[in-house]
């Protein structure tokens, strides 16, 4: 099959009634008696786990509605949440505060699939080699230790200090305090590391899109650069060199590699998977646009647009090539395959062309649809793109940081140019020639935006690189009409801990930037 179907999560079951009432299982607890009973069993309640990352708060997106993390180059510079209520533009503007909804969606969307993850944890761990394989019992573990240590990093990076639950909760339990982000990431790291150790390379067709060792790989390298972990038997540099045996390769053509058609590129080492269907549950919104102007909810801004080199590899301050009447013409592929700059058609039925309209002027093109799909459904309802949470070009990025931060200039250099070879731009001896540690970090910086716009990891970048508020002040300094980016110190670098949570748990103590 093309995707995994994810239908079902678990069937929690109660007995039916009888005179014998008094014998009734807990009907304030969950009950499993029925369940992990089998091989499917393991595989469905695995699967409740992958159906939670689809969520309109996580990697499903939205249009017109509460944002999920493929838009979240809103927080930062790269673009605008033009709706502001759907929760990155007001977080922005400082007009959030812990009662907030699209926050507490995605704090809730994390712990629901902790929840499963945890669950899955536990019952394959205890469940009878009778039933499943010991084989089976460690894919499928190595699976629920990425997905946990992918949602944990998640809460660590937006909220730094969380509740750290790894066991299924009770009643009676689920009180709990916080951890500190140390010993969150410590967990990440435990949990990879089994991972790593337990996943496959590969999965038969009909299971693609669970985890693999290389999704593991880079999504331990990620956690690792987040913390500046270069060295070491699990560090960036050790963890990226591992990735990069497994067969992974950049896709020829990069504008054709956000579309469905190329969801199972070798460049693509791990992605949430989406099937929009009569009969299915699972389709997204990320790529949805609307008939009058591309993806208007959500605007590359200014400075973004501005930060692609043309195509001799200088940028628009200095290059000859530069034309302010054609904004779009003789730049990087890779600006071009991103974003509308004016005059492009961006919508086949009805025939629409981009009008540079709206408050910055630009439009995203990178994953948005252009016309109704196959069977004629409307560029604004659900789709079924996947969203690439880890891609070859980011581990072989994430490499160069790390080569760079080391002093490896030669090496970072590289990687820089087998990148950039992918949209044929020239290498960095050809135009930035010879250069030291910090210039090459910068040139690290530059390819990292201009590769991976729009793919939800600007916030990631700007926080570890210590930049949140120079992305403001460039932000504010685009002058979009209606928005006024403000950065408030540490109430712009992470997330408050949703009110009604600390409403219900007094050991449940807020982050000291939001009391």
């Amino acid at each position: 099959m093309k995707k995994i179907l994810i239908l079902v999560c678990i069937a929690f079951t109660i007995n039916s009634c009888t005179d014998d009432y008094i014998s009734r299982s807990s009907l304030t607890q969950i009950a499993e008696d029925n369940f992990w009973q089998s091989e499917q069993d393991a595989f469905l309640a695995l699967n409740g786990v992958y159906s939670a990352l689809q969520g309109r708060s996580m990697y499903g997106g939205n249009l017109n509605g509460w944002q999920g993390f493929p838009c979240f180059d809103g927080l930062g510079d790269n673009s605008f949440n033009n709706f502001k209520w759907e929760g990155l533009g007001n977080f922005m503007e400082g007009n959030v505060d812990p009662s907030n909804g699209p926050i507490e969606a995605i704090w809730n969307d994390l712990y629901r699939g902790i929840a499963r993850v945890n669950s899955v944890i536990k019952n394959v761990e205890v469940i009878s080699e009778d039933l499943v394989p010991q084989e089976t019992k460690q894919a499928l573990s190595g699976q629920a230790y990425f997905l946990r240590a992918l949602l944990y990093f998640n809460l660590a990076v937006y909220w730094e200090d969380a509740p750290l639950i790894t066991q299924p909760q009770t009643l009676e339990d689920a009180y709990v305090p916080k951890n500190t982000y140390a010993e969150i990431t410590e967990q990440i790291r435990e949990d990879l590391k089994l991972a790593v150790d337990y996943l496959p390379t590969s999965h038969p067709s009909d299971l693609y899109g669970y985890a693999t060792k290389g999704a593991a790989l880079g999504l331990f390298a990620r956690v690792q650069l987040y913390n500046k972990v270069y060295d070491g038997e699990f560090g960036v540099l050790n963890l990226t060199q591992q990735a990069m045996g497994l067969g992974y390769s950049l896709h020829p053509d990069y504008a054709a590699l956000f579309t469905p058609d190329n969801e199972m590129s070798p460049e693509i080492v791990f992605s949430v998977r989406f099937l929009r269907g009569a009969d299915t549950s699972n389709g997204e919104i990320f790529s949805g646009t609307f008939n009058g102007f591309p993806k208007g909810d959500v605007r590359p801004m200014k400075n973004l647009a501005e930060d692609y080199y043309c195509t001799d590899g200088l940028p628009i301050t200095e290059s000859p090539l530069f034309d302010p009447g054609n904004r779009g013409a003789n730049r990087d592929p890779r600006a071009t395959a991103s974003i509308y700059y004016g005059g492009e058609v961006y919508l086949t039925e009805p025939l629409r062309t981009f009008r540079s309209n709206g408050p910055t002027t630009y439009g995203q093109k990178k994953y948005i649809r252009t016309g109704p799909d196959a069977e004629g459904n409307a560029v604004f309802g659900e789709g079924s793109q996947d969203f690439y949470v880890i891609r070859y070009a980011d581990i072989l990025l994430m490499r160069a940081e790390a080569m760079a931060e080391t002093g490896d200039i030669g090496g970072a250099t590289a990687l820089i140019n087998q990148i950039r070879d992918r949209v044929n731009m020239p290498h960095v001896e050809d135009v930035e020639g010879a250069v030291n540690q910090e210039e090459m970090i910068a040139i690290v910086r530059h390819e990292r935006r201009v590769e991976l716009a729009f793919e939800g990891l600007r916030f990631f970048d700007l926080k570890r690189w210590g930049e949140i508020e120079e992305a403001f002040n460039r932000a504010s300094l685009d002058n979009a009409s209606g928005y006024n980016p403000t950065y408030r110190g540490g109430k712009s670098e992470v997330f408050p801990i949703p009110q009604d949570e600390l409403d219900v748990n007094p050991n449940l103590v807020q982050h000291p930037d939001w009391q």
